[in-house]
């Protein structure tokens, strides 16, 4: 039972990217999945959820309108598309899973290993 967050990488400020979120051994439909990140010396903090159900998602405010949140349940897949990347968005970012969406860390019960996202010129 694992998650694995890949997709990172180097962009330049006003670029984008789209990160993936793929489980195994279990069926990532069951679950709201999240998305975190965590920069150099600072707290996680939550950036993004999906519910089971698509239509169900959140944003945190530094994000809203720039990142798009997505699910395949066929693939076991969920994404994190990120358009107008700041410098301030370079952080490793993570996905987790948890019984519903939240943005605290505490709620979810399994983490990936994180995927650096690194948005410098």
């Amino acid at each position: 039972v694992q998650l694995q967050a890949f997709g990172g990488g180097l962009v330049q400020p006003g670029g984008s990217l789209t990160l993936s979120c793929a489980a195994s051994g279990f069926g990532s439909g069951s679950y709201a999945i999240g998305w975190f990140r965590q920069a150099p010396g600072k707290e996680r903090e939550g950036v993004s959820w999906i519910g089971t159900r698509s239509d169900s998602v959140y944003y945190v405010h530094s994000v809203r309108g720039r990142f798009g949140i997505s699910r395949d349940n066929a693939k076991n897949t969920v994404y994190l598309h990120m358009t107008s990347l700041k410098v301030e968005d370079t952080a490793v970012y993570y996905c987790a899973r948890a019984r519903s969406g939240s943005l605290r860390t505490n709620a979810y019960d399994l983490w990936g290993q994180g995927t650096l996202v690194t948005v410098s010129s």
